[in-house]
């Protein structure tokens, strides 16, 4: 069997059996479980418990109107559930004490799906604005993205903040849409002959266009030859150019060719850097985001990953999109704002609710003043300074 069908089955047949433990999962709500059939049933207990059932208050052994009840309100709203289903899921319950452990593993699930469908619609918005040379879609989604990470992390109790995996999820490069690589491509050429041609141009680009964000390596990497000679306040011509690129090794082991550079060298450098650098920008967002979808989702479909840790792995994930997302805020002149103070939230889940959700155990007595270990410190996530390209 599916441990998360167990799961949910375990938890319909405790309340089943049980009434008074719908007390227990008031953090549980229809929509974490997967089946449609137990969405409608638990919805329809909790409907029972909402409206006095009499299951909910008496003492005596709980009547065989609690099942057929709820059965018959479910129905209003999905189809094929029966009586002989519901004491299915009464059968599949091994003890109904242990309602919210089973009500963890729905929440669980839930978690992974959650972020499993949002990385997924990131990773359509980039698709889309590679394809319209746009980043509103996706930037959009990325915000949505980061709601969610931080609404599931107080749902299942635990911080939201960027962690690393251990082993970064493997994923396929993303390469730009096969409609627009070619104009990506003339774009970037456009812009290293315009930086040969014009050195002063370097001025309009070199505060917020890096090496990465060119999707050709090889165009990078010329570019970052043309940042380190700026950089140390050298001339820039072709011929310059060309040795820089022979110190960095980049001819001798095939990075570049001779007739790259020749062929990028002697074309008409007409064109505004800054423009051609915001194309180059708009195209790294939408990879950058397609290649954070692509990762969170791989996370999300480790079903070793604990909640906790796929929410702060999706996190760390979104951190190349932020960077590359305030490099472009201040390409167009709008720096990137502070992050705002967590604000408490009124809507979540109580603390009483969170613990009983993570279903733990209990904790040990205290220890005694002297026998308590001191304060743990904590490394602060800090974001590398921006460099010129060198």
């Amino acid at each position: 069997m599916n441990p998360l069908l167990g799961a949910e089955q375990a938890v319909l047949g405790s309340v089943l059996l049980d009434p008074g433990q719908l007390a227990r999962l008031d953090w549980l709500a229809p929509g974490h479980f997967y089946r449609p059939l137990h969405q409608a049933l638990f919805a329809a207990l909790r409907k029972l418990r909402t409206d006095g059932h009499p299951a909910v208050t008496t003492k005596e052994p709980v009547p065989l109107s609690w099942v057929t009840d709820a059965v018959e309100e479910a129905s209003h709203h999905v189809r094929g559930l029966t009586a002989v289903y519901a004491h299915t899921l009464i059968s599949a319950c091994p003890r109904p004490e242990h309602a919210p452990v089973y009500g963890r593993m729905v929440l669980e699930g839930a978690i992974h799906r959650s972020v499993t469908e949002h990385a997924i619609r990131l990773h359509q918005a980039a698709r889309a604005d590679a394809f319209q040379g746009e980043v509103e879609g996706a930037l959009h989604q990325a915000d949505v993205l980061a709601g969610v990470l931080g609404d599931l992390a107080r749902r299942w109790g635990s911080e939201p903040r960027p962690v690393a995996p251990a082993s970064p999820p493997s994923t396929v490069p993303v390469a730009p849409s096969s409609v627009r690589a070619e104009q990506v491509a003339e774009d970037e050429q456009f812009l290293l002959a315009v930086l040969v041609e014009r050195p002063k141009a370097m001025d309009e680009v070199v505060g917020w266009l890096r090496p990465s964000d060119f999707a050709d390596p090889a165009h990078g990497q010329l570019y970052r030859c043309l940042g380190a000679l700026h950089h140390r306040g050298e001339p820039i011509d072709r011929i310059t150019v060309l040795w820089e690129a022979q110190r960095r090794g980049l001819l001798a082991d095939g990075t570049l060719t001779t007739e790259q550079l020749t062929a990028i060298s002697d074309s008409v450098g007409a064109g505004s850097a800054e423009w051609l650098g915001e194309q180059i920008m708009r195209s790294s967002i939408s990879r950058t985001a397609a290649s954070s979808a692509r990762s969170i989702r791989a996370l999300a479909e480790n079903e070793t990953l604990a909640p906790g840790r796929l929410i702060n792995h999706a996190l760390h994930a979104l951190g190349p999109l932020d960077e590359v997302r305030a490099r472009w805020q201040t390409a167009n002149g709008h720096p990137a704002p502070a992050p705002p103070l967590p604000a408490p939230t009124t809507d979540g889940p109580p603390t009483a609710r969170v613990h009983a959700a993570l279903a733990r155990s209990t904790p040990p007595p205290a220890a005694r003043p002297s026998q308590r270990p001191g304060p743990a410190s904590t490394p602060s996530a800090a974001r590398p300074p921006s460099r010129t390209p060198g």
